[in-house]
């Protein structure tokens, strides 16, 4: 075995004894192997197996994936995806077998393993109207009424959590407190919560988990803000670092623990990497803001169509708060066109995103919304986006995307509370991933994004398997 060393993302770890007794039977045996290809247009197609052999030490013309079981990193709490307004309206104009389908197609046993559900707290850009929750200026918040989504959302989101079962992890957040809390007076275009306002809109909070648990969604988190330093057309509010941490220290959690909700996960930020570690020290410098912060949310679209993303700064933000769950909680490809749905640059825009997500210390990862119509709607400010599945309500087919089998090559394979280890690439076209599930099984995710096939070795403690990685694919390896 080897020694303990510390890495630059958290302290390497020696596997429990189950897992060393799993992996000590299985080495040098066989592998499973589950194939996207867009080359010859296979999707999530079993390919059999491959054999463990003795490989020494690998020369620099070996293309290799490393794997080493010997080190551990973060848990996984679960892969999910928004059920918006939009996703709802959309589920509920389709036939009932198509519904049946779709949940199914995330959900279910035979699914992607979704365990995973976000939600909206009043109206945002992918609903097909604005709305809260009170009647204006009542302070007192005795008009709370949750009827709205009692049509669409709330039924779609009980779907998914009677398929789910005991995995069911379920978080909101707000896209904006209602117009009159707020110096703008407007759901959109920015605008801050007003001071007077802090108390009255952390009970709203409040009211919103009481109403949805007492039909029976137990709420596992929240964020305090969608997007806060986003100025949109659409829902948003502006909150700097310094306000978010007056607003959770001062009113939002001390009123959640007031309430007996001190095992709610709240997130803090909630939008781009590019900002995220400033917000993070900045927001929970204060150990009185700190303690009441579970995690840290992060979307991707500060620079989503260029292969450099920010990721460095989630490994920087995990160093600095090793006791914050990192969360993705939002992304997706935007400007839709349903000539693109075919593309497989949208299920490699997912893999480059979630693979390096996890490497870099992500243990929440939730897509944007988890169904979109024949328009990319619907959305009450034309905004458009892809998801990984579109349905064309007025013929009733359900098209599933690359993004759909993308992130199922993790999502499915990949169970909650399973933990990251050692993995690395030795060619910048290989993008790879490996967690332990608890059961001990090995899963190695890796996708070549490349123009070219090429042939890699799956290289762990001095064994070794033969893979090929078309050009354009994704390949889980499960042992």
């Amino acid at each position: 075995m080897k020694k303990l060393i510390v890495s630059c993302l958290t302290i390497g770890v020696f596997l429990n004894a189950n897992a060393q007794n799993y992996w000590k039977k299985n080495a040098g045996k066989t592998a499973k192997v589950i194939l996207t290809s867009s080359k010859t247009n296979e999707k999530m197609v079993d390919k059999g197996i491959v054999k463990f052999e003795k490989f020494g030490q690998p020369k620099e013309t070996d293309a290799c994936i490393f794997v080493d079981p010997d080190f551990k990193y973060q848990k996984l709490i679960g892969i999910g995806g928004a059920i918006t307004d939009a996703s709802a309206e959309t589920f509920y104009k389709l036939p009932k077998n198509k519904q049946k389908e779709i949940i199914e197609a995330y959900f279910g046993k035979n699914g992607l393993g979704y365990t995973v559900v976000r939600t909206n707290m009043n109206s945002c850009d992918f609903s097909s109207d604005s709305y809260t929750y009170v009647q204006d200026n009542d302070t007192s918040l005795k008009t709370f009424n949750i009827t709205h989504d009692e049509k669409y959302k709330i039924p779609m989101i009980k779907e998914a959590q009677k398929a789910i079962g005991k995995d069911f992890t379920f978080y909101f957040s707000p896209w904006s407190p209602p117009a009159w809390m707020k110096s703008n007076k407007s759901l959109y275009k920015g605008g801050r919560l007003e001071n007077q306002y802090y108390q009255t809109w952390a009970d709203y909070y409040i009211k919103f988990i009481k109403e949805y648990e007492k039909r029976g969604i137990n709420i596992w988190g929240l964020t305090v803000q969608n997007e806060p330093m986003a100025t949109q057309t659409w829902e948003s509010c502006i909150y700097t670092a310094e306000e978010e941490g007056e607003f959770l220290k001062n009113n939002l959690g001390p009123t959640l623990w007031k309430n007996g909700y001190k095992d709610k996960k709240v997130m803090i930020w909630d939008h781009n990497r590019d900002l995220i570690y400033q917000r993070a020290t900045t927001t929970l410098s204060d150990p009185e803001t700190s303690k009441y912060a579970s995690g840290i949310g992060y979307h991707w679209y500060e620079t989503w169509n260029n292969k450099t993303q920010l990721f460095d700064n989630l490994s920087e933000t995990q160093r600095a708060f090793p006791d914050k769950f990192l969360a993705f909680t939002e992304g997706c490809k935007e400007q839709f066109k349903m000539s693109g749905i075919y593309d497989v640059s949208l299920g490699e825009l997912y893999g480059r995103n979630m693979l390096n997500d996890f490497n870099k210390g992500t243990a929440l990862w939730t897509d944007w919304n988890v169904l979109l119509d024949e328009t990319g709607g619907p959305n009450h400010v034309g905004n458009f986006c892809f998801a990984p599945i579109i349905a064309d309500t007025k013929t009733g087919e359900v098209h599933y995307t690359y993004e759909y089998y993308y992130v199922g090559h993790v999502s499915k394979f990949i169970k909650p509370n399973a933990q990251r280890i050692g993995n690395s690439s030795n060619r910048a076209a290989l993008t790879s991933t490996t967690f332990m599930n608890e059961n001990g099984q090995l899963v190695t995710v890796i996708m070549n994004d490349s123009e070219n096939d090429i042939e890699t070795n799956l290289w762990i403690e001095g064994m070794s398997a033969k893979l090929s990685a078309p050009a354009h694919s994704i390949q889980t390896v499960i042992l």
